[in-house]
């Protein structure tokens, strides 16, 4: 049997070194358009930085090595440019000869990955870049170390967007990013952004949001650049990194089916609509595994997989993929951001009624040292308790937490049932209620009536309102350093002994720092005969958005480019 791999990296490179594994005499060739086979597409922007420090580090495997390895032809710098599906045939082109040639195969797999979006106001340049390949990235570091750019515009706030930001602010490079959405990582939801914005900004990464670009211009050894609300800016170097699309094109050429944005669309067996055709990777449709809807996901975790899943089937055995359901996660500068599942806006999209937990936890026991706090958002479909989805911004340990509940939402607990999970605690590490038990025992408490929330979202009405009282519950030192306009200040060990001077016929809506001084306040409330709402996030989430709000009007005037 005769296989031939159109791409390498993540999906193709999988797929060929399984089939090695479960056929010792398959002839297998990939063609791969770059000088690299496989290589750490997600190391890229750190290699840019200098945390990866040599070229090597990048590659994974060559050409040379793979066919020690594995006795796999690996022709790199070779393109292929046609498929002919009733002959079985690719047609090549050797890129560095100008040769071509055609190969026959008896089983393809398109693995082409994903291509940059180039709008409309993109500009060939020297001093105007995309990140997707290992070229790309030796480019940008070549210029980073000829040049010694001062000044750098990041256009875009998706994952590689932001790791180059943060790349070439720690090279001592000023930057900005322009985003033309209302936050940034649109993974994550505008409240849980929030954190984001500020993390950026302590370090010195200027923001600007709700600005779409529309112009670049050489301007000597700069790059000009305007947006539609009149912002200019100019800078010695612009990277460009608006998202990717499939890299369809053999697959349109040769008559595939093709779905969302083009995606090459498969089965649950990565077969095409071709006959011994299949794709996998960035270029595929798949199934989104909470939503079960039409998805393009471009992440590695689903590429091998997908490429596992390939060389199952081409070699005899029945393997099916089950869905992506878009678990990522991203260091930014100190922080980490990660997430799983669908964020409000998809479950909006998707028209599933919802309901979230948010709280504020320590990454491990508090009495143990430097002990970091960690946002959790926490989604769940409203009467059934099925875990929807998740968002985590902190420091330590966050990408832990994310995985158990991906793993929770792959096993199909409620999100009142993480209160059960059994997960190790040591000081160092956790508390004896994990951030993830935590999450479950609001989940539960809400599940029971134990505890009813409020939301930022919320409060602008309920100031308008004369029924309700708004009620700060943390010291009156904290609530003198920030607060709330409209929230009276009872701090909640003074509560009892003050609750004659609250209204019974009003409802009452309780902050406090983080979310447990108020819920222990709305339950001190509830058993007394008052009706009271927990504020979910505390006064932490809400100054974050606030400050936010604050800023974002202000950055447009801040005077660093323009």
């Amino acid at each position: 049997m005769k296989i031939v791999i159109v791409g390498g990296v993540a999906g193709g490179a999988t797929a060929a070194a399984r089939i090695r594994r479960l056929d010792e005499r398959a002839e297998i060739i990939i063609f791969e358009r770059s000088g690299f086979i496989s290589y750490a597409n997600c190391g890229l922007p750190y290699y840019i930085g200098g945390v990866i420090a040599g070229k090597a580090d990048l590659t994974l495997q060559t050409p040379e090595s793979f066919y020690r390895r594995f006795k796999i032809m690996a022709k790199v710098n070779h393109e292929v440019t046609d498929i002919d599906t009733q002959n079985k045939t690719v047609s090549v082109t050797d890129l560095k000869t100008g040769t071509s040639f055609t190969e026959t195969y008896d089983k393809l797999i398109l693995s082409p990955g994903a291509k940059p979006i180039l709008p409309d106001f993109y500009a060939e340049n020297e001093r105007v870049f995309t990140l997707r390949t290992v070229e790309d990235t030796l480019k940008i570091r070549a210029f980073i170390e000829q040049k010694r750019p001062k000044t750098a515009v990041v256009i875009g706030g998706g994952f590689i967007g932001l790791e180059m930001a943060e790349n070439l602010a720690e090279l001592g490079i000023k930057t900005a990013v322009v985003q033309r959405s209302n936050h940034l990582l649109p993974t994550v939801d505008c409240d849980m952004a929030s954190f984001i914005h500020a993390n950026f900004r302590y370090h010195g990464v200027q923001i600007l949001l709700n600005a779409n670009t529309e112009k670049l211009t050489a301007n000597g050894e700069q790059i000009s650049l305007e947006t539609d609300n009149g912002n200019k800016l100019n800078a010695d170097m612009v990277v460009v990194s608006v998202g990717v699309t499939p890299e369809n094109t053999l697959a349109k050429k040769a008559g595939l089916a093709l779905g969302v944005k083009g995606a090459i669309k498969v089965n649950a067996k990565m077969q095409t609509s071709v006959p011994d055709i299949y794709a996998v990777g960035d270029a595929v449709q798949v199934k989104h595994f909470i939503t079960e809807q039409d998805a393009v996901i471009s992440l590695a975790g689903p590429a091998n997989k997908q490429g596992r899943i390939v060389a199952d089937n081409i070699c005899g055995l029945n393997s099916e993929y089950q869905g992506s359901q878009g678990s990522s996660v991203l260091k930014l500068f100190d922080m980490t951001v990660a997430t799983t599942g669908i964020n409000e806006r998809q479950a909006k999209a998707s028209g599933i009624k919802y309901e979230k937990v948010i709280l504020t936890q320590n990454s491990h026991a508090g009495y143990y040292p430097n002990a970091t706090a960690m946002t959790v958002k926490l989604l769940f479909e409203k009467g059934t308790y099925k875990i929807l989805g998740a968002q985590i911004v902190g420091y330590d340990g966050v990408d832990k937490r994310i995985d158990v509940i991906a793993t929770a939402i792959r096993a199909g607990m409620k999100a009142d049932e993480l209160k059960d999970l059994d997960l190790a605690y040591a000081p160092p590490y956790s508390s004896a209620k994990d951030p993830v038990n935590m999450a479950g025992f609001v989940a539960d408490n809400i599940k029971n009536g134990v505890v009813k929330q409020f939301y930022f979202e919320d409060i602008p009405a309920l100031r308008e309102r004369k029924d309700v009282i708004l009620l700060d519950t943390r010291t009156p030192f904290e609530y003198m350093r920030g607060r709330a306009d409209g929230f009276i200040n009872i701090p909640l060990d003074d509560l009892r002994a003050r609750l004659g001077e609250l209204d019974k016929t009003k409802k009452i809506y309780v902050m406090c720092q983080s979310g447990l001084r108020s819920y222990l306040a709305t339950r001190i409330l509830m058993q007394n005969g008052f009706d009271a709402y927990n504020f979910a996030g505390g006064f932490r989430l809400y100054g974050s958005i606030k400050n936010e709000e604050m800023l974002s009007k202000q950055c447009y005037s801040c005077g660093m480019y323009n």
